[in-house]
């Protein structure tokens, strides 16, 4: 499995949006030279709220509009984890990416991989003759800080 860089899925989602004939300009560079950066997905909040704390100047609404944008072109997926709020990370033309832990209690997300997991989503797919365009995985509950002790007396 190989690791992507960063700056090549930004370089090339810019590239695409040049090839569709928009501008590189102001919040859609900014939202994808950010997500570019992130370990894991980002609600439009905190992709504003990140890209204005590198002095970047983007309205919330340019924001939200650039997201849109790149979910269409199918730059950026949509990720919902169960909570509400939408988040977005990059989406990897050639379908590697890693599914999510959320904490119900702080509200922590994790990425996490698991080879044998994929395979066997599209094992079950295909045994249900689905062709299956994508996938997203949530597993919730507690984080290590967040283990509820073991009840008392037990043992």
């Amino acid at each position: 499995m190989h690791h992507h860089h960063a700056s090549d899925w930004s370089a090339q989602a810019l590239e695409s949006l040049q090839a569709q004939g928009l501008r590189n300009g102001g919040a859609r560079r900014a939202v994808v030279e950010h997500l570019g950066e992130q370990p894991c997905c980002k609600s439009a909040q905190e992709i504003f709220d990140g890209i204005r704390g590198q002095g970047g100047r983007v309205g919330i609404a340019s924001v939200y509009r650039a997201l849109d944008q790149l979910v269409e072109l199918d730059l950026v997926q949509r990720v919902e984890l169960g909570d509400g709020v939408a988040r977005f990370e990059p989406s990897h033309a050639d379908g590697d990416h890693h599914h999510h832990l959320v904490c119900d209690d702080c509200g922590k997300v994790e990425p996490f991989s698991d080879p044998g997991l994929e395979q066997a989503l599209e094992q079950t797919a295909s045994r249900l003759a689905y062709a299956m365009r994508g996938h997203e995985v949530v597993l919730h509950g507690y984080c290590g800080d967040c283990v509820p002790p073991p009840p008392a007396g037990s043992g």
